[in-house]
């Protein structure tokens, strides 16, 4: 199992989400890029992280 933190800050609102882009660790390539949050959700928040567990 490999577990692995993505960091993402805002970029823009669509008309029903918040478009937030992957800011990557330094020299390493986007592991998601680009992520869509639903508004109810997302709220005001300038930057989000998300967890991914990756079962082997």
């Amino acid at each position: 199992m490999t577990k692995k933190v993505v960091k993402f800050v805002y970029e823009k609102e669509t008309k029903n989400s918040v478009r937030y882009k992957e800011m990557p660790d330094e020299g390493t390539a986007p592991i998601v890029g680009t992520l869509y949050v639903q508004k109810w959700f997302a709220g005001d928040s300038k930057s989000i992280e998300v967890t991914i567990d990756k079962k082997d």
